[in-house]
């Protein structure tokens, strides 16, 4: 049975794949303390002993704000390390699976979504160092896939679904951005999209087809359908969540922050 190392465990993502990802393999789910992509020697360490026949890296320096001040950690996450996963995925002849980011881009498309082929713009050093990490992974030749996702939100962990049901317990008003738009992100949505591809690749076999993973070897954008502002994706989050307050929602610019 086909052996997948999956970083990031216990994120939101991670968490979710591990639930998705275990009918179809053997699931070695590893969190920090398993594995540090902060420390580029066990992470060539934990991946050699493990010699896993697929590598699903959901593991990334998140706090988007915080690495405007712990770049070299930032960097250290999301751009050197997966360069070094890819090395030792290809080492394996094992294919890696990459989770990147919308803030590769710089917001201002006029209005129409991105794609594939636009140029990447990032404004801040976690959009800088998620584009580094895609570098890097695409520089080694490793067959790959990486998914550039957007605005994700689950049931654990920080983000927007969670942070507003809190602030409605906590406030009777809230100023929510309505100037910004985009495609919110369901983790299992993710999970469940991820493992689909992973088994259509597969087709039955049950070891690791290098060769076909090679056929489709690149970069996809992977987002539930739809788009919505900041503000919208606020209200509607209050209007399904019964037993809440439902506090007033302004909407408000960007630059009000």
């Amino acid at each position: 049975m086909m052996k997948i190392l999956l970083t990031g465990a216990e994120g939101q993502v991670g968490w979710e794949l591990r639930r998705s990802l275990e009918p179809l393999a053997q699931v070695v789910a590893l969190n920090r303390s398993g594995m540090d992509l902060a420390n580029p020697d066990q992470v060539r360490e934990v991946i050699r002993q493990t010699s896993p026949g697929l590598i699903v890296n959901a593991a990334a320096y998140t706090a988007v704000d915080k690495a405007e001040e712990e770049i070299e950690l930032a960097k250290a996450v999301n751009e050197t390390a997966p360069g070094i996963i890819a090395e030792e995925a290809e080492r394996l002849r094992a294919p890696l699976v990459h989770f990147s980011t919308d803030y590769v881009f710089g917001g201002d498309n006029g209005g129409e979504p991105y794609d594939e082929d636009d140029a990447p713009d990032p404004q801040s050093i976690y959009g800088r160092t998620k584009l580094a990490g895609e570098g890097a992974i695409q520089k080694t030749g490793a067959a790959h896939l990486i998914f550039r996702t957007s605005w994700v939100y689950g049931a654990r962990g920080k983000n927007f679904l969670l942070t507003i049901q809190r602030l409605a317990q906590e406030r009777s008003a809230l100023q929510i951005v309505n100037d910004q738009t985009g495609a919110p992100t369901w983790c299992a949505s993710i999970a469940e999209s991820v493992a689909a591809i992973i088994a259509k690749i597969q087709a039955g076999v049950p070891d690791v087809n290098y060769g076909a993973f090679e056929k489709v070897s690149g970069l996809y954008h992977l987002t539930c359908r739809g788009h919505t502002t900041w503000h919208g994706f606020a209200q509607a989050i209050l209007n399904a969540t019964s037993g809440h307050r439902q506090p007033k929602v302004e909407a408000i610019p960007t630059s009000s922050f």
